[in-house]
């Protein structure tokens, strides 16, 4: 059993591990509402990120057809344009054609009022001159017919060559325009499908928000998100399931069979209990009141759910069915804003959670605390691993003790045997090889065959200088 000054002590490491992770987590509980809000809406923002796609495809869409109907407009302007000046071309034309054709009747009349005049002369006084003068005005007449020709035809080919580019350019704004307009129609009905796509889309979203309302009015989802966000929570600050915190564990306790949330264990053997508790329900009312005493009626009731669970979290007495448990349990809220809305209708709600040995905790103040139980299952690791590697080095330095004996033994055996050759050999050399050597004098020998001379061996084993391996030899 703990006493009331242990337990003060450990809520104010709890307060102060809270201080420390408000820093270390303070851009996650910000916006908290929405937050909560964005955990059960996944589906809702995908079709939202949809929907946008799908109007900024319109939009562009749109600014394509915007830019297709400036240059079908640039390109009637230019057509318009162009018409205009084949029409000046046309009416320049015309007007050469009028004075051409008032030339060439200037003077057919001309020529017919010379006829007129020399008839009206005495035929005997101008016989002689008459026909010369004729036939004189009828060459003029002639060159002055087949200059106006010419001068038409040069001016006829000159216009034509002016309005041949015309004419290919209309041709070819003529196609250019069949080609927007075809465009135009396909961009048209692909702004359609967009558009019936958009439909659906918003049908769709209908849809999967209306599910997802029916989803948040289930307490066993409230429950489930809970749990999720707990073990998020512990794996969060390095904790390992099955090793360092067990869920679910089910016990048999003095009303029935209990099964809290999660049994988190400490070090030598001890547990701390977390049972998860979500009063969702009336909080997500408050949020959405209309008026402030819609909202204060609400958030009334939520505050009772959060009395109301720690009373029946109390009653379970978790302390007494768990060897080397604190006295207390920890209630989870699994958010910060649920916490926040409870304090702020009953300011001494930590007070009775310490009297009915609960202590309340958010993520803020539950990382903090499994942040510190998992910094102590690591101490508690590091002084197994330093045991284990003082056992293992005490049993090296041992067998290395062994083997520096082994080796040390080995070198006086090997100088022995050195010695010993180098002996063999003086021997050999002074009393067997020089008998021997006779029988090459006396041409005793086998072919090709000679007796080698033998040489001693120079070097020595080292010895071992360590005394930790020579034993101090």
């Amino acid at each position: 059993m703990l006493t009331p000054v242990t337990v003060i002590a450990f809520v104010l490491g709890i307060a102060i591990g809270a201080a420390a992770a408000w820093l270390f987590l303070r851009d996650r509980i910000r916006n908290a509402g929405a937050h909560v809000r964005s955990q059960f809406e996944p589906k809702v923002a995908t079709l939202t990120e949809r929907l946008d796609g799908k109007e900024e495809l319109l939009g562009t869409q749109k600014s394509k057809l915007a830019e297709q109907e400036n240059e079908i407009r640039r390109l009637n302007d230019q057509i318009t344009s162009l018409k205009s000046t084949q029409s000046q071309l046309e009416t320049t034309i015309d007007k050469e054609r009028r004075a051409a054709q008032e030339k060439l009747e200037i003077l057919n009349e001309a020529q017919k009022k010379l006829s007129d005049a020399f008839k009206s002369l005495s035929a005997d006084a101008l016989k002689s001159n008459n026909e010369s003068f004729l036939e004189l005005a009828r060459t003029t007449l002639e060159k002055y017919q087949e200059s106006a020709k010419d001068d038409l035809g040069k001016k006829q080919q000159a216009i034509d060559e002016m309005i041949k580019p015309v004419k290919e350019a209309l041709e070819k704004f003529d196609g250019k325009i069949g080609e927007l307009e075809k465009a135009r129609v396909g961009a048209y009905e692909g702004l359609r499908e967009q558009v019936r796509g958009l439909l659906e889309t918003q049908t769709q979203l209908r849809q999967e928000t209306g599910n997802l309302v029916k989803a948040l009015s289930s307490p066993r989802v409230y429950g489930r998100w809970g749990e999720v966000q707990l073990k998020r929570l512990v794996e969060l600050a390095g904790m390992v399931d099955h090793c360092d915190f067990r869920e679910q564990q089910s016990i048999d306790g003095e009303q029935g069979p209990l099964r809290p949330d999660m049994v988190v264990m400490l070090p030598a053997g001890k547990t701390i209990v977390v049972d998860v508790k979500v009063p969702m329900g009336s909080y997500l009312e408050a949020l959405g009141a209309e008026n402030e005493e819609a909202r204060q009626t609400w958030l009334k009731d939520h505050i009772r759910l959060v009395t109301d669970h720690m009373t029946a979290l109390s009653r379970k007495s978790y302390w007494d069915q768990f060897d080397q448990t604190p006295e207390f349990v920890v209630m989870f809220l699994p958010n910060e804003t649920f916490f926040t809305a409870a304090l702020e209708q009953d300011p001494t709600l930590i007070e009775k959670g310490a009297r009915q040995r609960v202590i309340l905790a958010t993520p803020t103040t539950l990382i903090a605390l499994l942040k510190a139980i998992a910094y102590g299952w690591r101490q508690e690791r590091l002084a197994e691993n330093a045991k284990v590697i003082s056992e293992l080095g005490s049993e090296l330095y041992k067998r290395l003790a062994d083997m520096g004996g082994h080796l040390a033994e080995l070198g006086s055996r090997l100088g022995k045997a050195v010695e010993s050759y180098n002996k063999t050999i003086g021997s050999l050399e002074s009393r067997v090889l020089v008998s021997a050597r006779r029988f090459e004098e006396l041409s005793v020998t086998a072919e090709g065959k000679q007796i080698e001379s033998l040489q001693p061996l120079e070097q020595t084993p080292r010895h071992i200088q360590a005394p930790e391996i020579s034993g101090g030899e």
